[in-house]
């Protein structure tokens, strides 16, 4: 080791155990204490490659309540691995309050890169994604979740999300309805033995996991908003509202069709639809 007193920050496997880097495990072999998100989960992957360090449960209801005493050690000259279930921790894991506490006590905070849910998705989207948000777990609530997914609407960067497995094709469907149809692929499974990855447009893969049960969690990549044709399609949008209002369509029947026809999101043109029957009726 290079030297004690340091917090290491290591991503370790996301499904197959040979996907650990050499450096996290002389890491992992060296320091004083581990802190991982599910200890039973850490030491399979210890016991697979014979290493035998002390650990403590670091997950996200104790968190805040176990960095202190942590970081007490570290200030004190103990070598410690911060390690998640799988992948690279604090990509939405428990991790800030630790390394907060350790930057604020002076404690040199080391990265050891490795595997990652969202990066090994990415590499294999098949659509453009090279610049990307990373939005984690939306709220679970269809309020929040549909504002939320509102928000990014007009983001032209390919969006990243996790999602529980059982919530997907409620996801996908406020995705759809709020981003309009776009290509996406999602993953279960990375890496295991029975790797997962689905690709095609928000619609048809919401209608092909709505009646399959699926368990654990799933890494879902949107394309982003094309800039150009989101410009040429909202320069159109009003007349194309104003001729489906004249010929008697509901607001809720044209904002369906034209969020089809122009890739913008429902909410959208029901938004504009609405506000220009307002301005006509104040005419």
């Amino acid at each position: 080791m290079s030297g004690r007193g340091t917090l290491y920050v290591v991503a370790t496997p996301i499904g197959n155990l040979e996907d650990v880097t050499l450096r996290a495990l002389r890491v992992l072999a060296d320091v004083d204490l581990i802190a991982a998100e599910d200890t039973r989960r850490t030491r399979i992957l210890l016991e697979r490659h014979g290493i035998v360090r002390p650990m403590t449960a670091y997950y996200d209801a104790v968190e805040r309540e176990r960095a202190p005493a942590i970081v007490a050690r570290l200030r004190d000259g103990a070598s410690v691995a911060l390690v998640s279930d799988a992948g690279t921790p604090r990509i939405a894991d428990p991790g800030y309050h630790l390394v907060r506490g350790a930057l604020e006590a002076g404690v040199p905070v080391v990265p050891i890169p490795g595997p990652s849910a969202v990066t090994a998705l990415v590499s294999v989207a098949g659509f453009a994604a090279e610049r990307f948000v990373f939005e984690g777990f939306l709220p679970s609530r269809p309020g929040p979740r549909a504002a939320r997914l509102a928000a990014l609407a007009r983001e032209p960067r390919a969006l990243v999300f996790f999602e529980a497995a059982r919530r997907l094709a409620a996801f996908l469907a406020a995705a759809e309805e709020a981003l309009g149809d776009r290509d996406v692929v999602l993953a279960r499974e990375l890496t295991k033995r029975h790797e997962e990855i689905l690709r095609g447009r928000l619609a048809e893969l919401r209608q092909r996991v709505r009646d399959v049960e699926l368990r654990g969690e799933v890494t879902v990549l949107i394309a982003g908003a094309p800039e150009t044709a989101l410009a040429e399609a909202q320069v159109d949008v009003d007349a194309d509202i104003r001729a489906a209002r004249a010929a008697g369509q509901g607001l809720r029947e044209l904002s369906a069709a034209i969020a089809r026809r122009t890739g913008l999101p429902r909410r959208e043109v029901y938004r504009r639809a609405l506000a220009l029957d307002r301005l006509r009726t104040d005419r």
